[in-house]
């Protein structure tokens, strides 16, 4: 069944609805979901949890990525991007849990895919055990959780690699790299972590 998308001119005014594959050909302006599972822990150490994609995945294969993450089909709305953290996560979430952190614009080319999109951008709190998600085995190879201080440090250059826990790999922790990340032209994942220690200590009204 083809996936049909909602289109966009410059000023985020639908023009009108193309299929999927039509859209990352033609670099068509379109709206995506994201939400970002944080937490802090009973020590006081705050954590982000991550997807590695599938090895099947068309773009970015074994990449580390956003949490939960999916196009808008034609005609959704906001709201109904909930609906990826129950199928990428196993985790059923009202939307009106979800913490808003505002919209994200990003215009890359990767081959032949021209991917030009508008994230809205969520935080989930959620500290359950990485062992206890349900995750989308399809899409995922599994999932990572993060250190904030310590992710800080590694995409400031101070540390080369850092090793975090792990579920559904063939080891329970994972020695990452930046270059393990997908790339972004706007430290997507370094701006993320900062916002996360912010969000846990209690600042309110923040923006990616």
């Amino acid at each position: 069944m083809t996936e049909l998308l909602d289109i966009y001119d410059d000023n985020l005014n639908k023009i009108g609805v193309k299929p999927r594959g039509d859209v990352h050909r033609d670099g068509d302006w379109h709206r995506v979901f994201h939400c970002w599972v944080v937490y802090r822990d009973a020590t006081g150490q705050d954590w982000v949890v991550l997807q590695k994609r599938a090895a099947a995945k068309a773009t970015f294969p074994n990449f580390l990525d956003v949490s939960a993450a999916g196009h808008y089909a034609a005609g959704e709305s906001t709201a109904d991007g909930v609906r990826e953290l129950e199928e990428e996560l196993g985790l059923r979430v009202a939307f009106d849990d979800l913490i808003p952190v505002g919209r994200r614009v990003s215009s890359a080319i990767y081959g032949e895919l021209i991917d030009r999109e508008v994230a809205d951008v969520f935080f989930y709190i959620c500290g359950q055990p990485l062992a206890d998600y349900h995750y989308q085995q399809e899409e995922l190879a599994g999932l990572v959780a993060i250190n904030v201080d310590v992710g800080l440090r590694l995409f400031s250059g101070e540390l080369d690699a850092i090793d975090a826990p792990a579920v559904g790999l063939t080891q329970s922790t994972l020695t990452i790299r930046v270059a393990d990340f997908i790339p972004t032209q706007d430290r997507y994942f370094y701006k993320v972590l900062v916002l996360t220690r912010r969000f846990l200590n209690g600042e309110e009204h923040l923006l990616i």
